[in-house]
């Protein structure tokens, strides 16, 4: 077994494949409309799907937002250097929620980032151990 996707409603999908290429570094993998469910998919990532996990980007036509609810954590990505990233996705127009530094009551390096639609993404840097806290 392993872990194929993870799927996120987005209220624009244009500028969220804008988002998670330019800012985030995937590719586009795949997009496809479904005119009789009223909506389109996109699939992104760092590589083939065959061999690695995808994001699924799903735009339900006419709905521009979603609730966030209180259950959804983050997308957790892991980058060379956490300050760079950091620093880098900001100047290209990305939302910084938690800088880059050392966790709380921790020494692992992260931050955290936001996409268009709101969804939280933690930046982490090569080598991290085990899991974190998201403040």
């Amino acid at each position: 077994m392993r872990i194929l996707h993870t799927m996120l409603r987005v209220g624009d999908l244009d500028r969220s494949i804008d988002f998670y290429t330019r800012v985030m570094g995937m590719q586009l993998i795949r997009r496809k409309d479904y005119p009789d469910g009223d909506f389109t998919i996109a699939f992104l990532g760092y590589g083939d799907e065959q061999e690695n996990a995808v994001l699924e980007l799903t735009y339900n036509w006419g709905q521009d937002s979603y609730d966030m609810g209180t259950a959804y954590g983050h997308i957790a990505i892991e980058v060379d250097d956490v300050y760079e990233a950091t620093a880098k996705a900001q100047a290209s127009g990305a939302r910084v929620l938690r800088e880059a530094g050392p966790m709380n009551a921790g020494t692992t390096i992260l931050s955290f980032l936001e996409d268009p639609d709101g969804y939280p993404i933690e930046l982490l840097g090569k080598g991290w151990q085990g899991s974190v806290d998201a403040d």
